[in-house]
């Protein structure tokens, strides 16, 4: 069992060679840009009242999200990132400002107690280890004033999956429903699923949440 997670196995991996050559694997193409537009929009356009003014991603890698949210949103745009070289390429392309650029992880999020109106993970949750689940959420759920989103991969039971030749390195389930048993407090507002098939994205499910 992982009783800390700063020193977990999953974390040495991200942060390491894999995370170095995940980061190089990563395009930020024109195709893309539009396939994570695509994604967005509707998860945008189900927020209720004033847009919001922050928002955080958890585990952005070179930020393909936020280059895509920066198409249709005017928020201040954060990161958490283990991974350095990742860290490099969002401030030297100009996604997130160096200032709003953090080292870290998700359950350790050097951020104040509803630091964003909005935060998120796409394809992160699905790497932590089952044992720092709760405490990763627990920090995203910490530091969302108002909306968690969550895209992930999904699966009606938890199961791990082979990675690359990896083991212990994916973890799939319904993210959603743990989300919502978790935080009682939360709201689900919507959810959906982008189909690779016309996305040209991973098959993803994504569900948007409301603190109430």
């Amino acid at each position: 069992m992982t009783t800390d997670p700063s020193k977990s196995e999953q974390l040495k991996f991200w942060r390491g060679e894999f995370g170095n050559d995940y980061t190089d694997r990563n395009t930020n193409s024109a195709r893309e840009l539009r396939a994570r537009v695509a994604l967005w929009a509707p998860i945008m356009a189900r927020l209720e009242g004033a847009a919001p003014q922050s928002i955080l991603e958890v585990g952005a890698n070179i930020g393909n999200n936020l280059r895509a949210l920066r198409q249709i949103s005017d928020a201040e745009f954060f990161a958490i990132e283990p991974n350095g070289k990742a860290r490099g390429v969002l401030v030297d392309d100009g996604v997130v400002p160096a200032d709003n650029v953090h080292e870290g992880f998700a359950a350790n999020i050097d951020l104040a107690d509803g630091a964003v109106d909005l935060a998120f993970t796409s394809g992160v949750l699905i790497h932590i280890h089952p044992d720092d689940l709760l405490a990763s959420c627990s920090e995203i759920y910490r530091v969302a004033r108002r909306y968690v989103v969550c895209i992930e991969y999904f699966s009606n039971k938890a199961e791990e999956i082979g990675y690359r030749g990896h083991s212990e390195r994916l973890f799939k389930r319904d993210f959603g429903s743990f989300w919502m048993d978790s935080f009682p407090e939360l709201q689900i507002l919507d959810y959906g699923f982008a189909w690779k098939r016309t996305t040209g994205l991973d098959n993803l499910t994504w569900w948007l949440m409301e603190k109430r």
